[in-house]
């Protein structure tokens, strides 16, 4: 049985991103066994994100937040505007599969890292690129500000609040996937034809694209997505919050009528007519809640999680992070040299084994002496 880690390992991948959104693919493809070379300029002092640190974290240039998005990775210092950074730079691409960059746009060709530039020295690249806005701007993206244009932040948020940025990048994890998908498509088309290819993924065209139904409730339905809290604008009672007997909250997700039965059964509620079909429920919503929100008081959420799940009634616990991660963290989680971390990739199968032995997030230019005499 081959061994997922190992499952890309004869592909080399040059990573000249940054930040969240570029980093991801890489490490998407270390995890899969690739050697993913991170190129990070020493005048700089490499990615960023080495100094994004929280007000009580003690690290080196190793950050939790840069730690989160760089396992499995070398780190080679090299400051590519320069003639020396820039010819050995060549020459790592002359023998590589993949790069991924995350240039805003005009500044790929000042450094003459651009995919024309590239594909000169190597047909057969494969040259993946991650923007703010595409080609139509030079403007660098920044996934708050993404998340406000995109039209998230209006939809995020309690009814009658303020707009709410998510408090996590997704922006910048949704252009990753996108990123994830073209390159695999470049390397099947790699495959089949043995000629290289090029992709260009931006912030606000994966924000946009993820809008799902909020986007064809207005496309369609002229519906204009407002803030709603957790509540879904199609279905009830499907992200509402209830509290329990013993300080908890639970959310509903109700997604038909055979469900919200179940649901009246356990807690000992009669049907009412007015709540007897979805499109009630949702033109009934607050009225709905105050019928459901006593009957949570009076239960503990031990007890009802239980009874939920015995029948099949879609709901969970409201987790911290720390307590989502005691729960279910082992099965994603990366360890090593005493730091960890979690899987970017987590799809199993028969065929493969994932595996958490992976190369910890690098030190700036830990390996560009190991690297850089490999050219040799």
């Amino acid at each position: 049985m081959e061994n997922q880690s190992s499952f890309f390992r004869d592909l080399k991948i040059i990573e000249l991103a940054s930040v969240l959104a570029g980093p991801s693919v890489g490490q998407f493809f270390a995890e899969l066994g690739a050697e993913v070379i991170k190129v990070e300029n020493p005048k700089t002092n490499g990615d960023v994100t080495r100094s994004w640190k929280g007000a009580k974290e003690n690290t080196d240039d190793i950050s939790a937040y840069f730690a989160c998005i760089n396992w499995g990775k070398k780190s080679v210092a090299l400051d590519v505007s320069t003639g020396d950074g820039l010819n050995q730079l060549y020459k790592l691409i002359e023998s590589a599969d993949i790069v991924i960059t995350s240039y805003k746009p005009g500044d790929d060709k000042k450094l003459k890292v651009d995919y024309e530039s590239l594909k000169k020295i190597n047909p057969e690249l494969i040259y993946g690129q991650i923007t703010g806005y595409g080609a139509i701007t030079d403007r660098v993206g920044y996934d708050a500000i993404i998340q406000a244009e995109v039209g998230f932040m209006n939809m995020n948020g309690e009814a009658g609040g303020e707009p709410l940025k998510m408090p996590v990048a997704m922006m910048d994890l949704l252009a990753g996937h996108q990123l994830k998908e073209a390159l695999l498509l470049g390397y099947i088309n790699k495959l089949k034809t043995g000629k290289g290819s090029c992709f260009q993924v931006s912030l606000i065209e994966a924000g946009l694209a993820s809008l799902a139904n909020q986007a064809t409730n207005y496309l369609i339905g002229q519906s204009e997505p407002m803030r709603k809290g957790s509540k879904h604008p199609n279905i009830a009672p499907y992200g509402e919050l209830f509290n329990t007997k013993d300080d908890k909250q639970i959310i509903m997700a109700i997604g038909n009528n055979k469900q919200f039965n179940s649901l009246l059964h356990v807690l000992h509620l009669e049907q009412k007519e007015e709540y007897s079909t979805n499109l009630l429920r949702v033109s009934n919503r607050d009225k709905l809640y105050s019928y459901l929100e006593e009957a949570f008081r009076t239960n503990s959420s031990t007890h009802l999680m239980e009874l939920f799940n015995e029948m099949n009634i879609p709901a969970g616990i409201i987790n911290k992070v720390s307590e989502a991660i005691d729960l279910y963290g082992g099965l994603i989680k990366l360890e090593s040299n005493k730091l960890q971390g979690l899987k970017t990739f987590i799809a199993n199968s028969g065929q493969f084994k994932n595996s958490s032995h992976i190369l910890p997030p690098p030190h700036l230019g830990q390996h560009t002496q190991e690297i850089l005499a490999s050219l040799k």
